[in-house]
C-alpha cells in the first residue's frame, strides 16, 4: 500500500459527509463518463442519482454499507454496497476515488472494507460502463470475472462482473 493510501482511514459515511461525497461523485463521474455519455447527460445523472436526498437515503437502507476514505481534511473515496435479502450476494453499487488520487490503493482499501462488512456473503456483483476501461482494469486486477453484458435503462452498454467472496481474501 502506498503512503497516500495509508494516510486515509475508512469509516462509515455520516450525514455531515454528504456534501463532500456529492462533490467527489460529481468530479469522478465527469472524469469517468463525459467522454462516454457527454457532459450534459452526466450532469443529469449526477443531479438525480447523487443529490443530497438520494445520498441521505443510503444512510438508512437495511443490509447496506456506505463508507468513505478520509484523512481528516479530504474525503478521497466512497463505496456503497447492498446485500441480498438472504445475505449471500453483495451488489457493489459504487466505488469511486478522486481522479487525482486514483492508483494509490484507496479503491482497494474501500473494496476490502466492503468485503469485510459482509462475512456471510459468497459473491459480489457489480456493473461497469463498457467504455470505463480504468474501472474494468481495476476490477479484473482484483479477480473479478466478466459475467455478461447488457444495456442499462439509459441505453448504455454495461459489463457485469462477479467475484466469489469465499475465496476473495485467500491466496
Amino acid at each position: 500500500m502506498t503512503e497516500t493510501a495509508e494516510r486515509f482511514f475508512v469509516r462509515t459515511t455520516m450525514r455531515a459527509d454528504l456534501e463532500a461525497v456529492r462533490a467527489l461523485l460529481v468530479e469522478t463521474w465527469h472524469d469517468s463518463y463525459d467522454a462516454l455519455m457527454g457532459r450534459d447527460r452526466v450532469s443529469e445523472i449526477v443531479d438525480s442519482w447523487h443529490s443530497i436526498p438520494a445520498l441521505a437515503a443510503r444512510l438508512e437502507r437495511p443490509r447496506s454499507e456506505f463508507i468513505v476514505a478520509d484523512d481528516g481534511a479530504c474525503i478521497a473515496g466512497v463505496a456503497y454496497a447492498e446485500a441480498s435479502a438472504c445475505g449471500k450476494t453483495v451488489a457493489l453499487r459504487q466505488l469511486y476515488v478522486l481522479p487525482g488520487l486514483q492508483g494509490r490503493g484507496i479503491g482497494s482499501r474501500l473494496l476490502n472494507e466492503i468485503v469485510e462488512c459482509y462475512p456471510e456473503a459468497r459473491r459480489m456483483r457489480l456493473e461497469v460502463a463498457e467504455g470505463n476501461v480504468r474501472a474494468i482494469a481495476f476490477y479484473r486486477a482484483r479477480g473479478f470475472e466478466e459475467a455478461g453484458r447488457e444495456a442499462d435503462p439509459q441505453g448504455s452498454r454495461i459489463v457485469l462482473f462477479e467475484h466469489p467472496l469465499a475465496v476473495y481474501g485467500e491466496g
